[in-house]
């Protein structure tokens, strides 16, 4: 099995020098991630300016883009051959909730789901101990699973583990995004030159973390696995706003 592994933190993060260790185990790993920290990157592709790709070692590369970025050149010119599944993390922190509309590294998995590959992201909910070991062993586990069976053609998995060592983690729970209260006020200062600039605020707290939740799954010790449709339309909605529409034509 040939495995592409991309994340938005860099590829001298942590994370994912251990979860390609991890995964050498089941097949070869790739690295193709970004130069720095871009985090929050999205699924922004980089359509102004050339991209440059930098082999680090024997596969491992990296892109002075966003983690999209990595995974379309990857598949679509990089590679020789196409990889049999890509996976996105450790990221160093949730990706709760909401998290997962900024998140460069659901935004990693997403682009090989776009591009026809069975998808993870897995993130760390850090709280100090950095078990990033028990987040590699859990997601090789999971995509061993993966591979004998594989899931719905639209759907990636968005995993997050708590930081916890493995003897520690209170089980596994399948869940549903929960949902953020509104983000804090942006940071206002100023620079040296006494102009203004300003800061995005923090993310706001949970605000439906209910049983059933990825953030009450992490509270509780939990390994939460939520998966996510790539396809956003509101199906449920087609025959209403159809109906709606007719009062304007």
């Amino acid at each position: 099995m040939q495995i592409l592994l991309s994340n938005d933190d860099g590829y001298q993060s942590r994370g994912i020098k251990t979860l390609a260790g991890a995964l050498a185990s089941i097949g070869r790993v790739i690295v193709v991630a970004p130069d720095r920290d871009r985090s929050g990157a999205s699924n922004s592709l980089t359509l102004d300016a050339p991209l440059r790709v930098r082999r680090i070692a024997e596969d491992v590369y990296c892109v002075n883009g966003t983690p999209t970025d990595c995974v379309h050149i990857a598949i679509t010119g990089l590679l020789d051959s196409e990889p049999d599944i890509v996976v996105s993390g450790i990221n160093h922190g949730a990706n709760l909730g909401d998290d997962v509309h900024y998140s460069g590294t659901v935004a990693a998995a997403m682009e090989g789901r776009f591009l026809g590959l069975p998808a993870v992201a897995v993130s760390l909910a850090l709280q100090g101990g950095r078990n990033f070991d028990t987040a590699a062993h859990f997601a090789t586990q999971l995509i061993s699973q993966l591979t004998d069976h594989p899931l719905p053609v639209n759907t990636i998995l968005n995993v997050n583990v708590p930081d916890l060592p493995l003897d520690e983690v209170g089980g596994v729970a399948t869940t549903r995004l929960g949902f953020r209260h509104r983000s804090e006020p942006v940071v206002k200062t100023t620079d040296p030159r006494n102009r203004p600039v300003y800061w995005v605020g923090n993310a706001g707290p949970s605000q439906d973390a209910a049983p059933g939740t990825d953030f009450h799954a992490i509270t509780a010790g939990k390994i939460s696995v939520s998966p996510i449709r790539v396809d956003l339309t509101d199906h449920a909605s087609l025959s209403s706003l159809g109906d709606w529409l007719k009062g304007i034509e």
